[in-house]
């Protein structure tokens, strides 16, 4: 966790809260599995973590959590067990959170809790994403739906072009699909010049461009369907 050098008392704070609920994790480590009781929710401050999912006896990747992200939140609520299974990719450290904790964090610290509420909110909203995307049956629709996502939420202010990280893997679990198929339809769009790609830094040079495509992308499958 980040200590303010310019803020004495929020450099005690941070330092009292990783002191009290502070949880560090090696590479590989198991943070909880999969249909575990659930007693403590995660704020992660330092590393990266993947949580993954059983589907029909297969492991799924669901995402890769970065700083700043909350997950195991289902565990705030009395007797839910672990819906997915969460394994450390670095090390790193996370606060651990109960349900007194949350409590106590609510009344008395307005800084954790503002950061809680802002990460359920986005969990909500990823949460729409996914459905919106299980509901898309085209393969490059799901993509370019996806990089529209991250383009929208990089975006800078009045601007009609974005540039923001992910990897191969990250994409293809967001989209739930292989690889090896969003490689395919990443290179497609590079080739359609709707994006551009150094790494795995990419970059949306014209985001109406790649928002009529995906337009374009919908038509076409609409008429698939009625054929």
């Amino acid at each position: 966790m980040d200590l303010p050098d310019e803020d004495p008392e929020a450099a005690e704070a941070a330092r009292v809260l990783i002191a009290r609920f502070g949880r560090s994790f090696q590479p590989g480590e198991v943070i909880y599995r999969e249909g575990e009781p659930g007693t403590e929710a995660y704020l992660l401050e330092e590393g990266r973590v993947r949580l993954i999912k059983k589907v029909r006896g297969a492991e799924r990747s669901l995402m890769v959590l970065k700083p700043g992200d909350l997950f195991g939140e289902s565990a705030l609520v009395p007797g839910a067990e672990r819906s997915s299974t969460a394994v450390a990719l670095s090390s790193g450290l996370a606060l651990a959170i109960d349900q007194t904790t949350l409590q106590n964090l609510l009344e008395h610290n307005a800084s954790i809790a503002s950061r809680m509420v802002k990460q359920l909110v986005r969990r909500l909203r990823d949460a729409e994403d996914q459905i919106e995307l299980i509901m898309l049956t085209d393969v490059q629709s799901k993509i370019v739906s996806a990089l529209l996502k991250l383009a929208q939420q990089t975006r800078e202010a009045g601007g009609n072009n974005a540039v923001f990280t992910v990897t191969p893997m990250e994409l293809a679990t967001r989209v739930g699909l292989d690889v090896d198929t969003v490689k395919r339809s990443v290179q497609k769009l590079r080739e359609g010049q709707y994006i551009r790609v150094a790494d795995e830094r990419l970059e949306v040079p014209d985001i109406e461009g790649l928002r009529k495509l995906y337009g374009l992308l919908g038509q076409k499958d609409e008429v698939a369907n009625e054929a």
